[in-house]
């Protein structure tokens, strides 16, 4: 390691507090897979305990993804250090074909999805994960580069729910985010113990690594991982804030409706408030009323803007009929209604979806219309598109939503 990069040891106290909150859990699963972070997790969590009289019991897993030879003795190291800070271990294999594009996001997927199942069965409600400081850096980095909104550039939070892919709910605790990994392998070395080295975390293939790649560079021009997490603590501030706003409007413009799962509200006053608030608005009774998952932010935008247009022209022939993630959003200038897409409604625009690129009337229709197919959606720590909720807890992929409004002939049948 770079003299540059040494630092001071985790202190007794310093590490004990950072657990200190979660003596009330029962049990809780450490994600351990060998390298330093989660090294340093297993040491710590396990000296902790034995520091307090009533605590939780702790189970280190690793997962084996089987995509590297030396991962198995990694495992077997794991499983030794944890026998002999007294800490049940078990190694979980991801097992069957691996894909030969999107591997990061695959494996983290069965990684999470393994992690429940062996909470579930240790009867523990959460996985520690040792992200650190330098973690958060790189997920604000990553989503600075997709242009994520402030829910994305808040990057992880130290608790967050999470569905695994395949089902299966868990709480994720990151004690580690606020602590720079150059202390726990400080905190390592004092200790004398050893850990894995993962090439795969320099491989230049994988996004993250060549943004990490980059850090030096830019903490010489002062944007270093202590600045970048900063900033993911502010713009978390201002997203619990601007949630309460969305919370306040939403009581506040919501209107009765006879069907429990339509959503009505009052039109005039969802377009007269800050667009930001509108449109978090939008996004979050589209992912009450549909079936296909938040939609990708930038395609939610498009029809944000396309429906305020339209209620603000308050022509009494039109009426906005669109469809986005399996809702159907109508309106006119009294009220905005927000409900399930008709499952038949949903077969015909995926068909125009596919075929639209081979469609002659295509390019007349693109400023009175869109038929477009919108990609799948990864989750907010990986790569790929932000949505609106990006950071918070959702399910990896989120199906295809299709935005269309339909051929002039068809929508004026539908008026």
């Amino acid at each position: 390691m770079p003299t540059a990069e040494r630092a001071a040891p985790l202190a007794e106290t310093e590490a004990a507090a950072l657990f200190a909150d979660l003596a009330d859990h029962s049990a809780l699963v450490l994600a351990v897979s060998g390298g330093p972070d989660s090294t340093a997790l297993l040491v710590l969590a396990a000296r902790w305990r034995a520091s307090v009289t009533h605590g939780p019991a702790l189970v280190a897993v690793t997962v084996d993804h089987g995509l590297r030879p030396e991962s198995a003795r990694e495992a077997v190291a794991v499983k030794r250090l944890a026998a002999s800070l007294g800490v049940p271990h078990r190694t979980l294999h991801w097992t069957g074909q691996k894909p030969v594009t999107g591997l990061p996001e695959s494996a983290r997927a069965a990684r999470y999805r393994l992690l429940a199942a062996a909470a579930h069965e240790a009867g523990a409600r959460a996985v520690l994960t040792a992200h650190t400081r330098d973690d958060q850096a790189e997920t604000v980095l990553m989503r600075m580069a997709r242009g994520s909104g402030p829910a994305g550039l808040a990057g992880m939070a130290r608790v967050s729910p999470r569905r695994a892919s395949g089902g299966g709910d868990m709480t994720l605790i990151r004690p580690f985010l606020d602590v720079p990994k150059a202390r726990l392998v400080a905190t390592l070395e004092a200790s004398g113990i050893a850990f894995a080295d993962d090439p795969s975390n320099r491989d230049p293939r994988f996004t993250r690594a060549r943004l990490r790649a980059l850090l030096p560079a830019l903490a010489a021009e002062g944007l270093d991982a202590g600045r970048l997490a900063t900033l993911a603590r502010r713009l978390a501030r201002a997203e619990a804030a601007l949630e309460a706003a969305v919370d306040a409007a939403f009581s506040r413009l919501r209107l009765e409706s006879s069907l429990e799962q339509q959503v009505v509200l009052d039109a005039c006053g969802f377009a007269a408030l800050p667009a930001e608030i509108a449109l978090r608005l939008l996004g979050r009774t589209i992912a009450r009323s549909g079936d296909e998952g938040l939609v990708e932010l930038g395609k939610l935008e498009s029809l944000f803007a396309a429906l305020v247009g339209a209620i603000h022209r308050n022509d009494p022939g039109r009426r906005f009929r669109r469809t986005l993630a399996g809702a159907l959003v109508t309106g006119d200038a009294h009220r905005l209604v927000v409900e399930r897409a008709p499952a038949r409604r949903r077969r015909i625009e995926a068909s125009q979806a596919r075929r639209a690129p081979t469609m002659a009337w295509e390019a007349s229709l693109r400023d009175a219309s869109i038929v477009k197919e919108i990609n799948l959606i990864p989750l907010a720590d990986g790569p790929g598109g932000p949505t609106l909720a990006e950071g918070k807890s959702r399910p990896p992929r989120i199906a295809s939503a299709i935005l269309t409004a339909g051929s002039p002939a068809r929508r004026k049948g539908r008026q």
